[in-house]
């Protein structure tokens, strides 16, 4: 039976040369737990030891690691004595795999040139030997006109092909010294973001006999991350919301994660675990800033969140999807905890780029009603909605979303269920087969003085057109005006049959629609206030 093992603390790390190591040995990182921002990685490695103390330097370490989250264990019985901790900053490491690929093409671009110039060197030599033959040719007389018509037609030919040669030779020298410039700028370019090398530890053991044993190291890192987003499918009115749960997830551990198994956590292990404490709250007079329009320019000018940039890659992934249910088969899900996890047994490879890669992450079929949706004061177009009940199991992310409908691809919306009751309203786009207008009715419009007030009132048509072939079911938003001035009144109102919302003033109409039927709703109000004044309608 194998001993308890022995866990390596942040307590008992301390710095030390690594020039000492006498062993390297490469670990392989089995699995990837991916918070919201940083990752835990876990690795392991076989190693044998000798009796007594040694010491072994293992590789494939990721760089900037958070020490007091490092974590080690070793089995039969071997103690850690201490571990070492340090980046990898050898000039061959420090290139990120993008700026390494660009300086490769600058290396084979540079050879070719040299190989290039030097013909180009000899291709001069010789133009200037033909010439000097030339000129020698020309001064003698023993040769008869034919014998010298031959020798400089002969010259000529040869010296026509080396400078045709030439011209080819310097037009290859232009375009790699164009393509060059080009490489160059992209490499700094490159240097210039924020590429994290990999790291290495020097542990030290000691065995009370020659042993072989497992070695589990695990530790976080920063500079990893992962944000949600989806793709909603619907097939026709009668099928069910097919929701496709993905997740963008990028790392710059300095170490590649080759075929690994993945767990997504909501989790966010650098929001820290102490409860906050209240301090006393001092009141004091507001000073106000001034603040200059150079720092105002400067406000505005700032870098866009990472988190839109991630949202415009998952709008632009290729739209195909998996079969609905297929990946469910290889993800599990662990609520047991204060986080969501997402467990995922089919391993991905994630390069140490910094860029987003997708990883499927679950999908559903969602029961729905669907409904048209308009609010023809703020758009003239109705919307498409799916309602959706029992969605609390769903595990979702406020996060974009990739919309399909009947097969296209017609936008992208944004799920966010903090703002959602019962019942989930997913957008899925606009429906230019309902036609909404919304006009004030000039004929009825009036503008009365009465006393020292103004009475105007005010009519508006709601009309909706369906011009699809089958009947729809859409709800109506409209709006009265609230008074927050007693010398505002609103009076002689009508909503035509809307449901009103006293404490908003929102009007709502359900209303069925027959193919090629026009709906006409009206709503009406008066407003009175004090002549000389002017209201914001």
């Amino acid at each position: 039976m194998q001993s308890p093992k022995y866990l390596l603390t942040a307590a008992c790390i301390y710095m030390a040369s690594i020039a000492s190591a006498q062993t390297r040995q490469s670990v392989d990182i089995k699995h990837a737990t991916v918070f919201l921002n940083g990752a835990e990685l876990s690795s392991t490695a076989k190693i044998s030891l000798p009796q007594g103390e040694s010491e072994i330097l293992f590789t494939n370490i990721a760089g900037n690691v958070n020490q007091q989250s490092l974590n080690i264990g070793a089995d039969n019985g071997v103690v850690i004595q201490s571990a070492t901790f340090q980046n990898n900053f050898l000039v061959a490491e420090v290139l990120s795999p993008r700026a390494r690929a660009i300086q490769d093409s600058i290396d084979k671009i540079t050879d070719s040139r040299s190989s290039a110039q030097n013909m180009l060197s000899v291709t001069n030599e010789q133009i200037g030997i033909l010439s000097q033959n030339k000129q020698v040719s020309g001064t003698q007389s023993g040769l008869s006109v034919a014998e010298l018509t031959k020798m400089l037609d002969l010259v000529k030919n040869r010296l026509a092909g080396l400078l045709a040669e030439k011209d080819k030779l310097n037009l290859t020298l232009r375009k790699s010294d164009e393509h060059l410039a080009l490489l160059n700028m992209q490499l700094e370019e490159e240097k210039r973001k924020d590429f994290q090398p990999g790291g290495q530890l020097l542990v030290k053991f000691y065995s009370p006999r020659a042993t072989n044993t497992d070695i589990n190291i695990s530790y976080v890192v920063p500079n990893a991350g992962w944000s949600p987003s989806y793709d909603l499918r619907v097939d026709d009115l009668k099928s069910p919301v097919k929701l496709f749960y993905k997740a963008n997830v990028y790392q710059n551990s300095g170490v590649k994660w080759d075929k690994v198994k993945i767990s997504l956590s909501t989790g966010n292990p650098s929001e820290g675990a102490q409860a906050p404490a209240l301090q006393p709250w001092y009141l004091a007079f507001y000073q106000p800033v001034s603040y200059g329009e150079g720092y105002i320019n400067s406000y505005q000018n700032q870098a866009v969140p990472r988190a839109k940039a991630l949202m415009e890659v998952a709008a632009s992934e290729d739209a195909k999807a998996p079969a609905a249910g297929a990946l469910n088969n290889y993800v599990q899900i662990d609520n047991s905890g204060i986080n969501t996890t997402f467990d995922i047994d089919l391993p991905y490879t994630i390069p140490t780029d910094g860029q987003s890669h997708l990883v499927a992450v679950k999908s559903y079929e969602l029961p729905a009603t669907y409904r048209y949706y308009a609010v023809p004061k703020m758009d003239r177009d109705a919307f498409l909605q799916a309602q959706v009940t029992n969605w609390e199991d769903l595990n979702l992310i406020p996060a974009a979303t990739n919309i399909f409908y009947e097969g296209s691809y017609v936008g992208q919306g944004y799920i966010d269920m903090r703002n959602t009751k019962d019942t989930m309203n997913i957008s899925l786009g606009r429906d230019k087969k309902i036609i909404v207008r919304r006009e004030r009715d000039k004929e009825l419009r009036s503008v009365k003085t009465v006393g020292t007030n103004i009475r105007e009132t005010f009519v508006y048509t709601v009309s909706i057109r369906n011009t699809r072939k089958e009947a729809v079911n859409i709800t109506v938003l409209e709006q009265l005006p609230i008074s927050n001035d007693k010398d505002i009144v609103i009076e002689d109102t009508d909503t035509d049959s809307g449901t009103l919302e006293e404490t908003t003033g929102e009007v709502k109409w359900t209303l069925n629609v027959k193919p090629a039927e026009t709906v006409k709703k009206k709503i009406a109000f008066t407003v009175k206030y004090p002549k000389g004044k002017t209201i914001n309608l």
